[in-house]
C-alpha cells in the first residue's frame, strides 16, 4: 500500500527534515510514501486533493496558518490524519477542535515522529469504514460512511443524511447500495438505505433511525430484523 502524505511547511529546512524522517521510516518498516510539498496552507487548500491520508502541518505560516488550514480541510475531509508541527506549545489545545492526532514540537525528534506515524498507519490499516464523495455548495466532500444515518432516493437524486448535515448526489440507489452493504447498511424499502448502527426501534411498518422514522416495506422487514440481530447480536 502506498500512503499519500502532504507536508505543509514554509520553512524548507523542516520540509527536508520531515522527508528524511519519512524515508528513514520507510526503510525501517517497509512502507511506501507518495509525498507532496506545500509552502503555505493557502496553496494546500486552494486545490485540495481528497486522496491524502496524512498531513504534516506547520502552525505558523504567512498567508494561511495551520489551524485555519485544518479547519478548511475538515469542511471537506473528515478522515485525513492531521499532525501539527510547531515551535510553540500554546496552540496544542486548539488541535482538538480539528481532531488532530498529534502536536510535534520543533526541533522534531525522530522517535516521537516515528511513534505518531506508526499510530497514523495503524489507524489507516484498521479502518473498517469507507468514504463516499458527495457534492455540497458546489464543493466535492469526502464523507465517512460511519457518519451516514440513511440515504433516501428522491427521483433521480440521492439525499445523504449524516449526523451533521445532508448532501445531495446523483445516481441510482442500487449503485450506492452495492458499495455500502458491506458497511452495515440495509435497504429497508425502495427509497431508503439505512445504517444499522443508528437503528433504535422497528415497529409495525416503520424503523427509527437516528431520530428519523422511515418506512419499512413488508417484504424487507424480515431481512431487516435478521440483519439487525447479526449486527447487534441477540440484544436487539
Amino acid at each position: 500500500m502506498i500512503y499519500k502524505v502532504a507536508i505543509v511547511e514554509d520553512d524548507q529546512r523542516y520540509v527536508e527534515i520531515v522527508k528524511v524522517f519519512l524515508e528513514r521510516f520507510s526503510n525501517e518498516f517497509d512502507v511506501v510514501f507518495d509525498i507532496d510539498e506545500y509552502s503555505d496552507g493557502e496553496d494546500f487548500t486552494l486545490d485540495y486533493q481528497l486522496n491524502y491520508q496524512i498531513v504534516f502541518l506547520d502552525i505558523e505560516m504567512e498567508r494561511l496558518d495551520g489551524l485555519s488550514t485544518a479547519k478548511e480541510i475538515r469542511l471537506v475531509d473528515e478522515d485525513i490524519i492531521i499532525i501539527f508541527i510547531s515551535n510553540k506549545t500554546q496552540y496544542a489545545v486548539s488541535g482538538y477542535a480539528v481532531e488532530a492526532q498529534a502536536y510535534l514540537l520543533k526541533p522534531i525528534n525522530y522517535f516521537m515522529f516515528q511513534e505518531e506515524l506508526k499510530k497514523a498507519i495503524d489507524r489507516i490499516k484498521n479502518k473498517t469504514t469507507a468514504n463516499i464523495l458527495v457534492k455540497h455548495d458546489e464543493n466535492v466532500i469526502k464523507v465517512n460512511t460511519d457518519n451516514i444515518i440513511y440515504v433516501e432516493s428522491i427521483k433521480h437524486k440521492l439525499l445523504v443524511v449524516t449526523k451533521d448535515k445532508s448532501y445531495e448526489i446523483n445516481g441510482p440507489l442500487k449503485n450506492l447500495e452495492k458499495s455500502l452493504e458491506k458497511h452495515h447498511f440495509y435497504r429497508s424499502n425502495n427509497c431508503y438505505l439505512i445504517n444499522l448502527k443508528y437503528v433504535k426501534k422497528v415497529e409495525n411498518e416503520f424503523v427509527t433511525v437516528g431520530g428519523y422514522e422511515l418506512k419499512v416495506s413488508r417484504s424487507r422487514k424480515k431481512g431487516l430484523m435478521e440483519a439487525l440481530i447479526t449486527y447487534f447480536g441477540d440484544t436487539f
